[in-house]
């Protein structure tokens, strides 16, 4: 399984798995907590959640699945925006880590701006370092203004990643703020990958992924795994599926490839908002 350096030079698998929607209905938590352990079986062991989840369901399932083998997982989870206060922050994550059944995250995100300065955002996260309940902190849904200002914050230079909505179909992040990020060595972390499987139906991709003998998220998974910095975060709760996803790790696209996605989906011609889900 290809892997991505941290700033602090830690490597985590650029292949992971979501978890958004998962702990919403509870018939479902048998299948959803198999598939995060497959995907742990397959190699697959950097895990994103956040406790907006299922207001905090998801991050349950996730400590179910990781019982008895959480040292073999790299724990994600994000904070609401309006939890982000310099004391918010560290009862929210008190709270992640009772449902998530662990005593430490790996990467604690602040999942998109909100009304707190993010100098106390910060604060808090440093705090939580101190104590050894998070490892890393970074950001989530952070536009380049919004990262400029984070930089200059005290400390705000230490942060490890941004996770946004990057995918084949949502290219807007390459015109600035992703030259920016691989600038400071920041990592990047798409989420919805494959559109939440609405790329899936593209019929560019559909006939890409024949001709090439993957499917379409194959595809898709593969164009976000070949550059440099990037960390995708496909959710599923089907094995068959993160079985699926598992196997984009072996396939490496051509420049001639990528050159014919780049037709399909065009590549920004200029500025543009944040996307966002």
């Amino acid at each position: 399984m290809k892997q991505v350096r941290l700033p602090s030079g830690e490597l985590v698998p650029a292949l992971g798995q979501g978890t958004w929607y998962m702990g919403e209905d509870r018939s479902a938590r048998q299948a959803e907590v198999a598939a995060l352990q497959i995907g742990l079986d397959l190699g697959l062991t950097l895990i994103d959640t956040a406790e907006m989840y299922a207001e905090g369901g998801a991050e349950e399932v996730v400590g179910e699945a990781l019982a008895g083998r959480r040292e073999q997982a790299f724990v994600v989870s994000k904070v609401y925006p309006h939890n982000a206060s310099r004391l918010g922050a560290i009862a929210a994550c008190e709270r992640s880590l009772k449902r998530l059944k662990t005593d430490c995250i790996d990467l604690y995100l602040l999942h998109w701006r909100g009304q707190h300065p993010l100098a106390e955002t910060v604060e808090a996260f440093e705090a939580l370092q101190r104590v050894g309940k998070i490892r890393h902190w970074g950001v989530s849904n952070l536009d380049l203004d919004d990262m400029r200002e984070l930089w200059d914050v005290p400390g705000g230079s230490a942060c490890a990643a941004n996770q946004l909505l990057y995918n084949l179909g949502r290219r807007g992040i390459e015109w600035a703020l992703l030259p920016w990020l691989r600038e400071r060595g920041m990592v990047t972390m798409a989420y919805s990958p494959i559109e939440q499987a609405r790329l899936l139906r593209q019929p560019g991709l559909k006939d890409f992924a024949r001709r090439h003998g993957v499917t379409p998220a194959q595809a898709a998974l593969a164009w976000l795994l070949g550059q440099e910095g990037m960390i995708a975060i496909p959710k599923s709760a089907s094995v068959a599926h993160v079985r699926e996803n598992a196997a984009a790790g072996g396939f490496t696209l051509e420049a001639v490839q990528r050159a014919e996605l780049d037709r399909l989906f065009l590549p920004p011609a200029g500025p543009s908002a944040l996307d966002m889900l």
